[in-house]
């Protein structure tokens, strides 16, 4: 885990932000009942903060980047089309973690985010891009089942 300065205008970057608008707008439509809402300034922390954090230094940072040394040969990464061995073992990683504690739909929904910080850990050669989209997302996330509830 290289710790650097990541291109924060890399287009990669600025298009996974972007892209969690149209996904937020549409789960706040379709949102099924039932979806937590943070109570309290610890749990707001904990998912903006805490859990972006250690999920992508372990996943993305450990895990994606062990996966990636012994998956790499001649200097380039075995992939599966456009994604590399090392970023879909660990989205499959990933998506267990999260089948412990949400229903199976919603812990399959976080494939795609999972692949796109994997993408970003890969492209910019640094977790932190990952870690600040994941909280990013957490963040709308959050965000979405306080505004549902409200509504």
């Amino acid at each position: 885990m290289r710790l650097q300065r990541p291109g924060w205008t890399d287009p990669h970057l600025l298009l996974a932000l972007l892209a969690a608008l149209p996904v937020w707008l549409v789960l706040f439509v379709w949102a099924p009942p039932g979806m937590r809402v943070p109570q309290g300034v610890w749990a707001w922390c904990s998912l903006v903060l805490v859990q972006p954090c250690l999920e992508e230094w372990v996943f993305r940072g450990l895990l994606q980047g062990e996966a990636l040394r012994m998956t790499t040969w001649r200097g380039e990464p075995a992939r599966i089309g456009p994604i590399t061995w090392a970023n879909a073992l660990v989205t499959l990683a990933f998506v267990a973690l999260h089948l412990v504690a949400q229903p199976t739909a919603w812990a399959l929904a976080v494939a795609v985010p999972s692949l796109v910080l994997g993408h970003l850990r890969e492209r910019l050669h640094s977790v932190w891009p990952a870690v600040g989209v994941h909280a990013v997302y957490n963040a709308g996330f959050g965000l979405l089942a306080w505004a549902h509830r409200a509504a």
